[in-house]
């Protein structure tokens, strides 16, 4: 099981971690190639079966076993009004989703997915970001062991979600750490704050990133981030180190990970965008890590769900590439 130790770890780790198998790449590739269908004309799917054939070392990968995992945390920001919400509803949709009540319990049912939810310190939010950093290194790196440990290496896909009210200023605040600009570059209505709320959370994220300027991607998620951030970074990594395709939930998610893309975009090669989220700085993270999201449906709530419903396109691709016919098996005359 991937763990860590330090800060100083991550300057190395992606020359220590797996990369895809590029011959079994190639070989998925031509299996595409040549299936009963004009060439690319599946779009997408094609490129997914052939990423997970990749990552999985064989050209037919299935999906055998899926975990989602949602991780809960709380924000020492939100004492300075950046949600609508109180930091006790944390607490309570983590008990919706352990009784199954909520949007992610019913699309992982629906996607065939088993969900895990971590709890990481509730009753003791992270520090105010605006004062000195949200955690401590020691409390990264708990944090990142945490996400790590969560993780079934006996899946076949990974996909990490979260809960935590105040997460999507702190999402907002690592984009603008990592890619430039200012909070009003990358703010949003997060749970549904009105122009007043998008305002203090814009002055907050401003304070935060004067405070915490010209640092590395890990130390940029100390200073920033949050245990529930932290974590689905670790749980992202460890999958890598167990040679897992990950599907990356909306902003949250990515904001969270583009940490990692700070220190090296390597780190992210194994992940797939499951979903456009509707916030508005999605679009502008995706960009800047170059990625392409499988679906747009509008979405904005968080917890894994664009990435669980992502999941049932990938089963998808994986049966259309596993079980469609090649030209010569179905004896279909091929175009010139």
């Amino acid at each position: 099981m991937l763990q860590f130790q330090s800060y100083a770890e991550f300057a190395t780790l992606v020359d220590r971690l797996p990369v895809a198998d590029e011959a079994i790449r190639a070989e998925a590739r031509a299996r595409q190639d040549n299936l009963t269908k004009p060439l690319g004309s599946l779009g997408k799917l094609e490129d997914v079966a052939v990423h997970w054939a990749a990552w999985r070392g064989t050209v037919k990968p299935t999906i055998t076993k899926a975990q989602g995992i949602v991780f809960a945390g709380n924000h020492g920001i939100c004492k300075l009004g950046v949600s609508p919400f109180p930091q006790e509803v944390t607490i309570q949709m983590v008990a919706n989703y352990e009784a199954g009540g909520a949007a992610i319990n019913q699309l992982c049912r629906a996607s065939g997915a088993d969900l895990t939810v971590v709890k990481l310190d509730l009753d003791r939010p992270t520090q105010d970001f605006t004062q000195g950093p949200a955690m401590d290194e020691a409390e990264t790196i708990a944090a990142l062991n945490a996400g790590a440990a969560a993780v079934d290496e006996s899946a076949d896909v990974v996909f990490v979600g979260e809960m935590g009210i105040g997460n999507s200023t702190v999402a907002a605040a690592l984009a603008a750490a990592v890619f430039g600009g200012t909070g009003a570059d990358w703010v949003g209505p997060g749970a549904g704050s009105d122009p007043a709320g998008i305002a203090r959370k814009t002055a907050v994220i401003d304070k935060g990133l004067a405070l915490h300027s010209g640092l590395g991607g890990i130390e940029t998620l100390g200073a920033l981030g949050g245990r529930e951030i932290a974590a689905m970074c670790g749980a992202v990594l460890a999958a890598r180190a167990a040679r897992i395709p990950v599907i990356l939930d909306g902003f949250i998610c990515t904001g969270a990970v583009s940490t990692l893309f700070k220190v090296d975009p390597r780190l992210l090669d194994h992940c797939i965008v499951g979903h456009a989220s509707a916030e508005p700085g999605h679009r502008r993270i995706l960009a800047a890590m170059n990625k392409v999201a499988l679906l747009e449906m509008g979405m904005r709530l968080g917890e894994g769900t664009g990435a669980a419903l992502a999941l049932s396109v990938v089963r998808a691709a994986l049966e259309c590439h596993n079980g469609m016919a090649t030209f010569a098996e179905a004896g279909v005359s091929e175009g010139q």
